[in-house]
């Protein structure tokens, strides 16, 4: 419950962030100039791009959330607890690596699931490679979202 509410305070400064920034391209509007209405175009995309953002990123979240909650409920949500640690409190590279083997034979194994895309996901951001959790953490949503 932290994390999304600090989530909620970031959200919430970069939207008022956005209505500064809008504001300002509406004030180059009203400059009447052709230089000023081009930068106000140029500056007016900038909130269109944020909120965008902040809608695609919240949508991902909140799915991502439920998936979270279902395996809860189902009592299989990922558990690495018993994975050796450094002493900064990540998981060990090579434990991190074989646990993601294991993962990665489960997605083989049964590639319709998307339990194990979700388990999938998790190895990768215990490995550090966040970008693949992301697009892994996508086909668990997909696959979830048919399963109904």
């Amino acid at each position: 419950m932290r994390a999304r509410n600090v989530a909620l305070l970031l959200t919430a400064a970069l939207v008022v962030y956005l209505v500064l920034l809008a504001d300002r391209a509406f004030a180059l509007f009203g400059s009447g100039t052709g230089l000023g209405i081009a930068l106000g175009v140029g500056v007016l995309l900038l909130p269109i791009l944020g909120i965008w953002v902040i809608v695609v990123t919240w949508r991902n979240g909140v799915q991502i959330q439920r998936l979270s909650r279902r395996l809860d409920a189902e009592g299989a949500l990922p558990d690495v607890s018993d994975l050796p640690r450094r002493p900064s409190g990540r998981v060990d590279r090579d434990a991190a690596d074989a646990w993601f083997q294991e993962r990665r034979a489960e997605v083989e194994a049964d590639q319709d699931n998307w339990r194990v895309w979700y388990r999938l996901a998790y190895a990768y951001d215990i490995a550090g490679d966040r970008r693949r959790a992301r697009e892994t953490m996508r086909k668990a949503v997909e696959l979830e979202s048919t399963d109904h």
